[in-house]
């Protein structure tokens, strides 16, 4: 996501709803998000960072996941680190 755009593999994708919501069938190994409302991945994480908006994974979290405003939910385990400036980090295994 650039300046409020969203570009996959050099294309514009960039929808005119106001909601981002970001769902991952997989693992992701990076993910850099300017801002959205909402992050699923259905997979293991390396890397998320985002500045705004909730992340959810149901795998694993391998490497770090930040956010500076937003919940992360982990429900594997979390070998690396979560941080979050204003929100809850909320981990099941």
């Amino acid at each position: 996501m650039i300046k409020g755009r969203i570009i996959v593999d050099g294309n514009e994708v960039t929808e005119d709803s106001k909601t981002i919501e970001i769902k991952v069938e997989g693992n992701i190994e990076y993910m850099e998000i300017s801002a959205c409302d909402k992050i699923e991945v259905t997979g293991n994480v390396g890397q998320i960072k985002t500045k705004s908006g909730d992340v959810n994974v149901s795998g694993d979290i391998t490497g770090s996941v930040s956010t500076m405003s937003g919940d992360v939910d982990c429900k594997g385990i979390i070998k690396g680190s979560v941080s979050t400036m204003s929100g809850d980090i909320k981990h099941r295994s």
